[in-house]
């Protein structure tokens, strides 16, 4: 079994939100998938399908964002889910606007929905992860201003490009795992360098 889980807030004055794309990134897998049937279950919105033979369960935690361990570890560990099966997405302030990066593992990187789940996995740190990049706030704003704001249209079409090819690519992380699908899908400069995780 594979979780694939994209980080959000609930709620329809977030769902257009940068803090969102996790979300956004959830539903279109579902759909891609044809896993459009959601539940609610463990603190969470729960869509279940078979990819390539393998039970795959796309997750949008219900909890708000600092609190998504509270979803994701119950969920986790009723499904006996390794924590390489595990493949979080999120929005990533230090990524420019549409830009993404597929890594192993690492820290939470400041990010307190990734900060929260490693926390209720007893400190595991070994998940994969899709970061996507939604730029820093803009001169005189917060952090919390910046991503709980929308996209504006040119940033919104960013988007909409960087989840287009982050579909397949996560369906390369269920197939083939996570270094096969960094191999494919991280810019051509981060494989050679070997800068795919920051923390």
């Amino acid at each position: 079994m594979k979780v694939f889980v994209g980080l959000g807030n609930p709620g329809k004055e977030y769902a257009a939100t940068k803090h969102n794309v996790g979300f956004m990134l959830a539903d279109r897998l579902a759909a891609d998938l044809g896993a459009e049937s959601w539940r609610d279950n463990f603190n969470a919105q729960v869509a279940e399908t078979f990819f390539e033979g393998e039970k795959i369960l796309i997750v949008k935690p219900q909890t708000f964002m600092n609190a998504s361990g509270e979803s994701v570890g119950p969920l986790t560990n009723f499904y006996k889910v390794d924590t390489e099966n595990l493949i979080v997405a999120h929005d990533d302030m230090d990524l420019p606007v549409g830009k993404i990066r597929l890594r192993p593992s690492g820290s939470g990187g400041g990010h307190h929905g990734v900060e929260s789940i490693i926390q209720f996995l007893g400190g595991a740190k070994n998940f994969p992860r899709v970061r996507i990049g939604v730029g820093r706030p803009p001169a005189g704003w917060t952090v919390n201003g910046h991503v709980l704001s929308p996209f504006n249209d040119e940033d919104a079409e960013k988007i909409s490009t960087a989840l287009e090819t982050l579909v397949p690519a996560v369906k390369c992380i269920f197939t083939d795992g996570i270094n096969q699908a960094m191999n494919k899908f991280n810019p051509k400069k981060v494989r050679e360098e070997g800068l795919v995780a920051r923390g």
